[in-house]
């Protein structure tokens, strides 16, 4: 049996480095996993991978959860550009039903891993070497760690220092506003009955 070694980068940290090696044979889910655990995430969120080719352009994506059969629905027109429409027009495959060795193409290939959707976390993956399953270690496994993500990107949904800001904002202009009316305006219209 063959086992892959990955090296994984991440661009917001300088010098981040986790090296992961992980069985031919394995699935998406069990790399998802090992990268959770050593990259330090706390896997509440969404994720996926995208094989990708030697420029980084996406491919295909191996996506955490089946999201539903979207053959049914009208296709949305996008701009040539747009990169929303680029990422919807893949093809898209399921993590624990999908094994590595049928996706690796490449004695390089290049893999993104993105987390949590809504604040996104991409990292970059690149086959270093495809090896001999070696007796007494156990799959999948972390061999080098370098560097930590800060807290805050280890949180899911960050906060936004602004949102206080903006409430805050928001009640200010409200008091500035009226309908046009004073109190005095609106009195005796408790007297009024039904007929």
């Amino acid at each position: 049996m063959y086992y892959y070694k990955f090296r994984v980068y991440y661009d917001e940290v300088e010098d981040f480095v986790r090296d992961i090696e992980i069985l031919s044979n394995d699935n998406f889910e069990n790399f998802h996993k090992i990268l959770l655990d050593a990259i330090g995430l706390d896997g509440k969120e969404l994720a996926s991978f995208y094989i990708c080719d030697s420029k980084w352009n996406k491919q295909k994506e191996i996506s955490l959860m089946d999201m539903g059969d979207d053959s049914d629905k009208e296709e949305p027109e996008y701009e040539e550009d747009d990169e929303f429409s680029l990422r919807s027009k893949l093809p898209i495959f399921v993590m624990k039903d999908s094994l590595l060795k049928d996706f690796i193409s490449d004695p390089h290939q290049h893999i993104m891993y993105e987390y949590d959707f809504l604040n996104p976390k991409v990292f970059y993956i690149e086959l270093l070497k495809i090896l001999q399953e070696e007796a007494g270690v156990t799959y999948p496994c972390c061999t080098k760690k370098e560097k930590e993500l800060p807290k805050e990107l280890k949180q899911a949904h960050l906060p936004n220092p602004d949102d206080n800001f903006i409430e805050e904002e928001l009640v200010e202009d409200e008091d500035e506003f009226t309908d046009g009316y004073d109190e005095l305006d609106l009195e005796g219209f408790d007297e009024f009955k039904e007929f």
